[in-house]
């Protein structure tokens, strides 16, 4: 598909109540305002098509930007492309979407050094994601190294910027997913941090409970997969199945 069909699409598929959702997490114009149920049935029809990716993020639009990480190919992406994206990406919640794409290709770890030491809080709240993601995806990735993340996370996740302390103990909960011995650290380190306030604005998000939503995933993967990240590695990626 060519980026003129495309975009006609979405433009199709736009609808001004989703826009004014979309404004109150945060997404600046221009948008024409597509669910992401409609973006799944465009990705499936597209599959992966790199090319068009770059042509879909370079029109700055939402609903293109939000495709185009769906159907972009992380194995070509390049480090400074990923940094741009992350900083240019739309929609904060889409924080994941940025991070699985660097997990996914072969520049994760120097991105996860480079960002997690950047002074841009925008590359910085991805740069904590991306540790969550390699938690999760990569089994090699080292136990001790995530260890230091919880000890770094516990230090400094009420000092933050507000976007940082949200991806911040949303990795916390996903490195508890990693094994029982790092289940047991995010707790204790939970319970020294205690209740974590984000301004979610005007958006039904709520700050998820780190104890409490490890006992739910743990409860959903354990008897099965073993681990709610054997769990995640056992389907297609997040960002290409919502």
């Amino acid at each position: 598909m060519t980026l003129v069909e495309v975009m006609a699409i979405l433009e199709s598929l736009g609808s001004e109540q989703t826009r004014r959702t979309w404004t109150r997490h945060g997404a600046p114009e221009p948008m024409f305002g597509v669910l992401f149920g409609e973006l799944y049935k465009l990705m499936k029809r597209i599959d992966v098509d790199h090319e068009l990716a770059q042509q879909l993020w370079a029109t700055g639009n939402v609903d293109a930007r939000n495709l185009a990480m769906k159907i972009a190919d992380p194995a070509i992406m390049t480090p400074a492309e990923l940094t741009q994206w992350a900083i240019e990406n739309p929609m904060r919640m889409c924080n994941l979407y940025i991070a699985t794409l660097a997990a996914e290709g072969p520049h994760a770890r120097v991105l996860l050094k480079d960002w997690l030491g950047s002074s841009n809080a925008l590359l910085l709240a991805s740069g904590w994601t991306l540790l969550g993601r390699l938690s999760d995806l990569d089994p090699s990735f080292s136990e001790q190294e995530l260890l230091r993340g919880i000890g770094e996370i516990e230090k400094s996740i009420h000092s933050v910027a507000n976007a940082v302390r949200s991806d911040m103990n949303r990795t916390l909960i996903t490195i508890g997913g990693r094994s029982p011995a790092l289940r047991k650290a995010v707790v204790a380190a939970a319970k020294r941090i205690g209740s974590v306030k984000v301004d979610h604005g005007d958006t039904a998000c709520k700050t998820p409970q780190i104890e409490e939503s490890l006992r739910k995933a743990w409860a959903r993967s354990e008897a099965k997969y073993g681990s709610p990240a054997a769990h995640e590695r056992s389907m297609k990626s997040m960002r290409r199945r919502c």
